[in-house]
C-alpha cells in the first residue's frame, strides 16, 4: 500500500432496517466490520441497535472522505423514515438533499 492510498480512505454512509422495522443511520471507513459490530451485539454495537437485530442494511454510499460522510450523514437523519425508505429504494438520490460527491 503506497503512502496515498494509506492517506485516502472511503466512507460509507448506511441505513440499517432493524427487526422491529426502525431505520438507523450512520458512518463508517469499514462497511462490512461495522455491520458485523451491529449485527453480533458486539461491545461496539450502537447503543440504539442493541437488542434489534437482526439488522438488514437497505441503502448504502461511499464518500471519498469523512467530512462528506458526515455532511451527509448529518442530512439523511434529519429525513422522515419515509424519506430515507425513498433514498434506500433510489426514488431519492443523496446529491438531492446534500452536496456531497
Amino acid at each position: 500500500m503506497t503512502d496515498s492510498e494509506k492517506t485516502h480512505q472511503d466512507w460509507h454512509l448506511y441505513i440499517l432496517r432493524c427487526k422491529d422495522g426502525t431505520l438507523y443511520t450512520g458512518i463508517t471507513n469499514d462497511l462490512n466490520r461495522r455491520f458485523e459490530e451491529h449485527q453480533t451485539n458486539s461491545p461496539r454495537c450502537a447503543k440504539y441497535l442493541r437488542g434489534r437485530q437482526p439488522l438488514t442494511m437497505i441503502y448504502h454510499t461511499q464518500f471519498d472522505n469523512k467530512s462528506l460522510a458526515l455532511k451527509a450523514e448529518i442530512k439523511v437523519k434529519k429525513l422522515t423514515a419515509s424519506q430515507k425508505k425513498l433514498l434506500a429504494s433510489g426514488q431519492l438520490v443523496i446529491n438531492e438533499i446534500a452536496d456531497t460527491h
